[in-house]
């Protein structure tokens, strides 16, 4: 495949950035997105130029850092995540722009790379779960529904890659923060902090710049682990619970 890539380059957070335009041949169609880029910035050093920055990790769909904005769709036209994109998704000949995530709460790094770092405040403002330590209690002594468990399992399913946020037009991120209230909210173990963790977690999120939801719905198409739209009707729903109990 001959391919032409729009690349958003930035050389950091203070200097303007633009879109320019690289080509690339003889790329098969079973290489991933970032294989293609891989090969890309090989050239580019071998010709002694900047090679693009771009996040990734695992490249197996698991920690969700390989986040690109792909020709307007956040992870690109599949619902996967990046480093999953295979090249036999696009056209030969193709023109493909490459950008990265747009969000305030998101702020630029260099090139492609972003700081989602206000995720993982999220996550701290949660705080911890209270459970007794000491030998580990027989799991039939501690019974959790079908129904709650297999619900929590799918919401703890979300690896925080923030496309969510890309994807809406508000960059809010409450579908990761309503996937993280579920999950924990479903079981047991986390009753004890229930009504404070989703008041500390929505603070937080709304300290760190991200938008509110109007419910558009753009993030749970986006969601490359298909976190289903109602875990935010289950944050808004603890929220309130909250505020009326404290």
């Amino acid at each position: 495949m001959n391919l032409t890539l729009k690349i958003w380059r930035q050389d950091g957070p203070d200097t303007a950035g633009e879109l320019v335009t690289y080509p690339v041949t003889n790329i098969s169609e079973d290489m991933s997105f970032l294989e293609m880029l891989d090969v890309l910035n090989e050239e580019l050093i071998a010709k002694g130029e900047e090679p693009i920055a771009f996040d990734s990790d695992c490249r197996e769909g698991i920690c969700g850092a390989c986040s690109l904005m792909i020709n307007g769709e956040a992870h690109g036209p599949e619902v996967t995540t990046t480093c999953q994109l295979h090249m036999r998704s696009f056209r030969d000949g193709e023109t493909i722009t490459i950008e990265p995530w747009r969000a305030s709460a998101f702020p630029m790094v260099r090139d492609l790379v972003v700081d989602r770092s206000a995720f993982d405040r999220i996550i701290q403002a949660g705080g911890y779960i209270s459970v007794k330590t000491g030998a580990a209690v027989e799991a039939n002594n501690m019974q959790v529904p079908k129904v709650a468990a297999d619900r929590a399992f799918d919401a703890a399913t979300c690896i925080g890659c923030g496309a969510c946020v890309a994807a809406c037009p508000n960059a809010s991120g409450m579908l990761f923060l309503g996937a993280k209230v579920t999950h924990l909210g479903e079981l047991p173990q986390g009753q004890a902090e229930r009504d404070s963790r989703v008041v500390s977690m929505l603070n937080q999120h709304d300290h760190d710049g991200f938008g509110g939801c109007t419910n558009i719905g753009e993030c749970a198409a986006a969601c490359p682990k298909e976190i289903p739209l109602d875990v935010i009707s289950q944050l808004n729903a603890d929220f309130r619970k909250a505020k009326k109990h404290a």
